[in-house]
């Protein structure tokens, strides 16, 4: 069960694109948000110069979003030694403000770190070589794990989904998560599920062998774009998602896989035959009934 998080940022340069340091309530960890260009003011950071993990992060001219993932028992030294990769333009750093991570502990944690952006496949990862992971007590483990959740939280809070896997993981509800099809003319048989970034069409699903000539230029050229990375690839004569893959609606999603312009609130239906625009109106519904109710018995007629 997931339980509410205060995080307190602080601008320690009174700009929001400036450095900042976040905390979580209770966590002995902090982090560090630096651009670039501002690591060179970092020497009146002197907690810096402890043992710590970090992220490089950026993206190339073509905005694939890039990260490098390392650790050093002096993280203010070690961050001016990679100005020769020049893809990157803010560092995340973690440290502990009670001096408890060790060498041992960041090596852990940069394994399990680049094992898990690596899963996610969000973003590309910069490392040469996969870090080795560093052998530690069981109590230990336990430590760094929790210690990595909240590092997952903060990275995705300051911005960066690169530890975040496509299909969101639904609240604890009563009700089981609803997954969505397309089954259509030339191939197309699809899944997928709305998520808070728009909409994700699940890995093994295959999207029309050709196209409308009336098929939109724009939507054609990404569907060739996801073709050309590999996203879509030819499998037994069907054009299949080799990953996940988000889209930035519904809309777009339906007219990828369905090879034509698609209205993506009507096209994609559960197993039941209900479509995404009946299931978000039921789903508002239930909201505005559950806030009559609450109002009702806080402020009873």
């Amino acid at each position: 069960m997931k339980f509410g998080k205060t995080i307190k940022i602080f601008l320690i340069d009174g700009d929001p694109n400036g450095r900042m340091s976040c905390e979580l309530s209770n966590w002995t960890g902090k982090a560090y948000k630096i651009p670039r260009v501002r690591i060179k003011d970092c020497s009146d950071r002197s907690e810096l110069s402890k043992t710590g993990i970090y992220l490089l992060l950026g993206r190339n001219e073509i905005g694939t979003e890039q990260v490098y993932i390392g650790e050093a028992e002096s993280v203010l030294e070690r961050l001016p030694q990679h100005k020769e990769k020049d893809f990157w333009n803010e560092a995340i750093v973690f440290i502990s403000k009670d001096e408890n991570l060790n060498k041992a502990h960041i090596k852990y944690l940069e394994n399990r770190l680049h094992s898990i952006a690596k899963s996610a496949n969000r973003y590309k990862i910069e490392n040469g070589n996969t870090p080795t992971q560093s052998a530690i007590s069981e109590s230990d483990k336990a430590e760094m794990e929790e210690f990595l959740e909240n590092i997952k939280l903060l990275v995705n809070t300051l911005g960066h989904k690169v530890f975040e896997e496509k299909r969101e993981a639904k609240p604890e509800t009563k009700q089981p998560q609803e997954v969505f099809q397309i089954n259509s003319a030339r191939g197309s048989n699809a899944l997928g599920v709305p998520t808070s970034e728009g909409f994700v069409v699940f890995k093994g699903s295959r999207a029309a062998t050709n196209t409308v000539p009336s098929f939109p230029l724009s939507t054609q050229k990404l569907r060739q774009d996801l073709i050309e990375k590999g996203v879509l690839s030819v499998v037994n004569d069907c054009l299949e998602f080799t990953d996940d893959y988000i889209f930035g609606s519904p809309s777009t999603a339906a007219a990828i896989v369905m090879g034509r312009n698609a209205n993506g609130l009507i096209e994609w239906k559960t197993s039941v035959g209900r479509t995404l625009k009946g299931f978000e109106a039921d789903e508002t519904a239930f909201v505005t009934s559950s806030i009559t109710k609450l109002e009702a018995v806080v402020s009873p007629l």
